[in-house]
């Protein structure tokens, strides 16, 4: 029995088809190719989502440094407004503005002078945000407020002008620092008599608020106006002799 059966095996392997064989080497090359391709697919698909990956921790990188550049034009901005306002490390746009905004607080007190002194000037200092000035001009009040130079005002003009100034600096106090005495220096001969007089009345309202003011001066007029006198005298061999009446 056994041997009939193996014989027909043999027989039915005799008359199987000439190309099963064949056909079972074709699908065994078709696997190995596409398990070749799928092997292939899988490495760029694992290279693609390593490229995502990548390109994900630069775009938060990228971010980061976004905000620090932020942080940093702020701190740029703030750094050149306050170059703007006070300028570099030497301090001389600090330094200008300082004396514009001290020389505006010396204009106020100087112009309350002034008012009294001569009521047709007003001092104002040159103004040019682009280039800011120290320079002064004279505002005329009898010509409609038209600025002037303070080179077209005249002797007594100018005397005057001056005067207002140097009683302003007296005025000009802080906490600590309080200017006392006020010495002027001629100037007072180019004033006419009515001139002289307005101004002598200043020098005494002055005096009044408990400063000392010393005038040094030929005009034989003042001497009626001034208690005080120190009298300085020539004598031989060029000497003074100095007296107090």
């Amino acid at each position: 029995m056994l041997r009939e059966r193996q014989d027909q095996r043999a027989q039915h392997q005799r008359g199987a088809p000439a190309d099963s064989t064949q056909s079972a080497d074709t699908l065994a090359e078709a696997m190995t190719a596409l398990a070749a391709e799928r092997k292939e697919r899988h490495d760029a698909a694992t290279a693609l989502q390593l490229g995502l990956a990548q390109d994900n921790a630069r775009r938060q990188q990228a971010q980061a440094m976004l905000g620090a550049i932020e942080q940093q034009e702020a701190v740029e901005r703030r750094w050149a407004r306050m170059n703007e306002l006070i300028g570099s490390a030497d301090g001389k746009k600090f330094r200008n503005y300082a004396q514009q905004f001290t020389l505006d607080v010396l204009l106020g007190y100087a112009n309350a002078h002034l008012r009294q002194l001569a009521r047709r000037y007003q001092l104002e200092r040159i103004a040019n945000p682009a280039n800011p000035s120290l320079g002064l001009l004279v505002r005329d009040l009898d010509m409609g407020g038209e600025m002037r130079s303070v080179h077209s005002l005249s002797g007594g003009e100018s005397f005057l002008v001056s005067l207002a100034l140097a009683l302003g600096l007296a005025s000009l106090s802080s906490n600590r620092v309080r200017v006392e005495s006020l010495f002027i220096d001629e100037g007072f001969g180019s004033l006419d008599a009515e001139t002289l007089r307005v101004a002598m009345d200043a020098l005494d309202g002055l005096q009044s608020m408990g400063r000392k003011v010393g005038v040094i001066s030929h005009v034989q007029e003042m001497t009626e106006r001034i208690a005080t006198k120190i009298m300085v005298q020539p004598s031989a061999g060029g000497k003074s002799v100095v007296t107090v009446q």
